[in-house]
């Protein structure tokens, strides 16, 4: 899982992460191209945080 700042709540993905990185290490599928940017990613979803998208993907199955 990702990892937590002091206060718990989670760090900040940088939004020039692949998306075919974070679909292997998180076990989702966005339904997008690899070589897609998080930030670009996020856009298509009204900025929604990675948390968000991840949890959308894991209800969706």
């Amino acid at each position: 899982m990702r990892s937590r700042n002091e206060n718990g709540r989670y760090r900040q993905k940088r939004g020039d992460a692949l998306v075919g990185n974070l679909e292997k290490k998180y076990g989702s599928d966005f339904g997008v191209r690899s070589d897609m940017k998080l930030d670009t990613l996020r856009k298509q979803h009204g900025g929604q945080s990675l948390t968000q998208l991840l949890k959308e993907q894991h209800d969706k199955n």
